[in-house]
């Protein structure tokens, strides 16, 4: 006799929150037209992490907002979120992880390390979720990690809509390196522009070498894409060698901005028009007046329709065109 739990088809949605990102889940809530779940979250004097879920969850379909970015704590509340959840007999869990940190740790390429984005994908399971609903994997094989459904969104669609009101004309899209060449057409597609592709020799982890350019810059508006921004040394290398080459503005776009160490100085001395990313995770104080140049668009409403299509149960495909 099969005996699935089916009930989280007609429960309420409820949103929790951690504390990574609270504004992007009110966002998310807002879309909605839901609340956030009252949760409590403290640090006891010795820095252990307390969770309380403040209302009744029992039987409810449950999302869990929290994306894993730095400090490391983030994930650690994620982890016990999930658990607070599963044991007060949620009917089902998904982790909404607008940023899914660790990613770039997706393989075994050197003697000795760890696969963490798999250790990652392996602890969320464990903890009690049931699906995992995130935005822009550093590797698309991440997803493969899981063992459960993931529902792996891409920020583009937010990117294209805002690019398409500038109305850019003689635009070339830019890819960072080889591996980026996949997004970097997907948006040169969609936006109408060329393709351009720079051959990147990287001679250290966060060191960039630029060497090449593969495609035509000058005299054109060049778009630079990328999952995340860091330290930045890639992305202001692909904006130095565009410049010597010719280019007029240059445009830069990421969905995850991290901003580690010196990013911030790097891309204010960088010639750039303009620096776009997302809201997957929080700008530390201060970005925002260090980088004029910089927009922060929205994802609360792509996560908001993912996270309706999930409860209804229907295809969340659409939101990829």
């Amino acid at each position: 006799m099969d005996t699935t739990d089916f009930s989280f088809h007609t429960s309420p949605i409820m949103l929790l929150s951690g504390s990574a990102n609270p504004a992007l889940a009110q966002g998310i809530a807002d879309v909605l037209g839901e609340r956030l779940c009252d949760v409590t979250i403290k640090r006891f004097a010795d820095g252990e992490i307390f969770v309380r879920i403040d209302e009744n969850v029992r039987g409810r379909d449950v999302f869990l907002i929290q994306p894993t970015n730095p400090p490391a704590e983030n994930v650690l509340e994620l982890l016990i979120l999930l658990d607070a959840a599963k044991r007060a007999s949620a009917a089902r869990v998904t982790a909404v992880v607008p940023y899914y940190g660790y990613g770039r740790s997706d393989r075994k390429d050197q003697p000795r390390v760890s696969i963490a984005a798999k250790l990652l994908a392996n602890l969320m399971t464990a903890a009690g979720a049931d699906r995992v609903l995130s935005i822009d994997f550093h590797q698309h094989q991440i997803q493969g990690f899981f063992d459960i459904p993931v529902d792996h969104l891409y920020a583009a669609p937010v990117f294209r809509r805002y690019y398409e009101m500038k109305k850019l004309d003689n635009l070339v899209v830019v890819a960072t390196d080889v591996s980026a060449a996949k997004m970097a057409r997907g948006y040169a597609r969609r936006l109408g522009g060329d393709l351009a592709i720079i051959d990147k020799r990287r001679p250290a982890p966060n060191e960039a070498e630029v060497s090449n350019i593969v495609g035509e810059v000058e005299g054109k508006h060049c778009i630079v894409p990328d999952d995340m921004i860091d330290t930045a040394g890639t992305m202001v290398s692909a904006i130095e060698v565009l410049k010597e080459r010719g280019a007029l503005d240059i445009f830069v776009l990421a969905t995850h901005p991290l901003f580690s160490g010196p990013a911030l100085e790097r891309l204010a001395s960088a010639d750039v028009k303009e620096i776009t990313v997302t809201d997957t995770v929080p700008l530390a104080p201060g970005v925002q007046e260090a980088l004029p140049n910089l927009t922060v668009l929205s994802v609360a409403s792509l996560l908001a329709q993912a996270i309706e299509s999930t409860h209804a149960n229907t295809s969340v495909s659409k939101l990829f065109k």
